[in-house]
């Protein structure tokens, strides 16, 4: 960095007064504080994931459970189906442990020290360095994807940010920069630079407040650094959706409680194989006899690390089977399904099986 902390934070945080978003998780510049609860739920919900599709959700999820005491009541199930659509299940589900460790251990109360928030269920060092900070303004560092951004920039690190010795150098430039007074305000701005200033792409050099501080920008390097993520080969994951209706019902299935969409709910789904789907196998699988199979469509679906293809195929059976035997089954309308939680995927082709051609009268 070039120049002193003190000026540097000064000027970060005059910029930051004028020109920070109003989001619901952050205090209006008249002084209100926001509650930790409200902070700890968004920031949560913001791992891996962008500010615009965070805000409805957090809305949504505030308005049910305002406090720790009443998530903590709450079934995963009724989490998992607010949550539905954010991705990232696992946020949910360590959210609910979170909610119900403050009841038993904190009474009711968001921790208001590190090793309190450090405690809970997954709360990791980022998690707890920001609401530490920003609801308690305590001297907490931060370091998330757009912090270690800006501070590479600052010092001209060019090695990897994610490399563990990078990482840790990093770390440790955080807690060197932050003011005495005023952190939470500071970690904030920094997030906020990093979001809309400092952007991975196309940095806007020319309105960052505090551009004479950077050597990467002084020496036309801020493209450049820091260095680009290598890029992996993403499998691609061939999936048979198969969506069984009797009458007016369609057969939904629970999947398991452990890996990806753990315990949501979906249309009947099977590995892909080189044979197309046949009534027979269908009739093996489910127990039913099934009739009129036919292939309805396609849905693309692409996550971090892979990338699947769900080929969509609908069918009916006019057995009378019930789903008493097979307790992860359930015969729903389609306008049920708003009381299970479902992946995107199957919300999409959920609305396909919507359309007038395929409704069951």
């Amino acid at each position: 960095m070039i120049g002193s902390c003190a000026d540097f934070a000064r000027n970060l945080l005059a910029w930051y007064s004028r020109c920070r978003r109003q989001l619901p998780w952050r205090a209006a510049n008249d002084g209100a504080r926001i509650e930790p609860w409200a902070i700890l739920v968004s920031e949560l919900m913001l791992q891996q994931t962008q500010v615009v599709t965070v805000v409805p959700y957090f809305h949504r999820f505030m308005a049910r459970f305002p406090a720790p005491p009443d998530l903590a009541k709450a079934t995963e199930q009724e989490v998992l189906r607010l949550w539905q659509g954010l991705g990232y299940y696992a946020r949910a589900r360590h959210l609910l442990a979170a909610a119900r460790s403050i009841v038993a251990d904190f009474q009711g109360r968001v921790p208001d020290s590190l090793a309190g928030l450090r405690s809970l269920p997954g709360v990791g060092r980022y998690t707890a360095g920001a609401v530490a900070s920003i609801a308690y303004d305590l001297r907490a560092p931060i370091l998330d994807g757009n912090v270690a951004r800006v501070l590479c920039r600052l010092d001209k690190i060019r090695s990897d940010p994610r490399d563990s010795a990078t990482n840790a150098r990093l770390w440790r430039r955080a807690e060197q920069v932050l003011p005495d007074k005023q952190v939470g305000e500071f970690n904030s701005a920094l997030m906020e630079l990093g979001a809309t200033i400092c952007t991975a792409r196309s940095p806007r050099c020319e309105l960052c407040p505090v551009r004479p501080f950077c050597q990467a920008a002084s020496q036309g390097l801020q493209e450049k650094i820091p260095l680009p993520r290598k890029s992996r080969s993403t499998p691609l994951l061939c999936r048979w959706t198969i969506c069984v209706h009797r009458g007016p019902r369609w057969l939904l299935e629970q999947r398991p409680p452990t890996g990806r969409w753990a315990a949501m709910w979906q249309f009947v789904t099977v590995e892909a194989s080189e044979r197309s789907p046949n009534c027979a196998m269908l009739r093996r699988r489910l127990g039913l006899r099934i009739t009129g199979l036919r292939r309805i469509g396609q849905v693309r679906h692409a996550l971090t690390h892979r990338r699947y293809v769900f080929d969509v195929f609908a069918a009916r059976t006019e057995g009378g089977a019930s789903c008493k035997s097979h307790p992860l089954r359930r015969w729903l309308k389609l306008d049920e399904l708003d009381a299970y939680p479902l992946p995107r995927v199957h919300l999409r082709i959920a609305q396909m099986l919507l359309s007038p051609e395929f409704t069951a009268g």
